[in-house]
């Protein structure tokens, strides 16, 4: 049996959580209908573009529809416990395939593919984190994390200390103000959440689609 070789220095992978309870959108964002597809299956295809392999973490026993070839699975081991416990499993997951990974979330349907690979640019090698910063909100679902800090998140969940700041605060993490994103990204799409039905109409209707 051979030992598990490193992944390439270079090799970016995609973490999508999608294991909220979506109570603002009162039913799955998931699997909300757009255009053609649902609304995560259309996430995962534009991350595709980028980035490979995509693991998608979903809550435990929740049902998903299909996905990419080659698409991974993870589940979250508790729930209710925040973004950093959908990364503790995705990036799990990623181990011994992939040096970093773009997270975002399956609720953000006009995510720009140029976004995406300029936030992955903006990880420097004395970086384990690269995360959007928006007026002083860091968005942790527009952000490149190292494999590596898997141990901390870890920890962190550990001692209930569940909000993205405290990871932020604990590794080198480089913070990358949206209005140099705004280059690939005019109208900041990539942060646009569906958190409530108006949000999913006028994504819709930005995409051209009838609402």
């Amino acid at each position: 049996m051979h030992a598990a070789q490193p992944p390439p220095s270079n090799s970016f992978a995609g973490v999508v959580l999608c294991g909220g309870k979506s109570r603002r959108m009162g039913e799955s964002k998931a699997t909300l209908p757009f255009g053609d597809e649902l609304m995560v299956q259309r996430v995962v295809r534009l991350l595709s573009e980028v980035v490979s392999p995509i693991v998608v973490v979903a809550a435990e026993g929740q049902t998903l529809p299909e996905l990419p070839a080659g698409t991974l699975l993870a589940r979250d081991q508790r729930a209710d416990r925040g973004p950093l416990e959908g990364l503790q499993a995705g990036l799990a997951a990623l181990e011994n395939r992939a040096e970093a990974a773009f997270a975002t979330s399956c609720d953000v349907p006009l995510l720009q593919p140029a976004f995406v690979r300029r936030m992955l640019a903006e990880l420097d090698a004395s970086h384990q984190i690269a995360v959007a910063v928006e007026d002083k909100f860091a968005h942790p679902l527009a952000a490149v994390y190292r494999v590596g800090v898997l141990p901390v998140i870890r920890r962190l969940l550990a001692e209930d200390r569940l909000r993205p700041l405290f990871l932020f605060d604990e590794v080198p993490t480089r913070r990358v103000d949206v209005a140099t994103l705004r280059e690939v990204d005019a109208e900041l799409h990539s942060l646009k959440n569906c958190n409530f039905p108006e949000d999913y109409r006028e994504a819709l209707r930005l995409a051209g689609f009838d609402a």
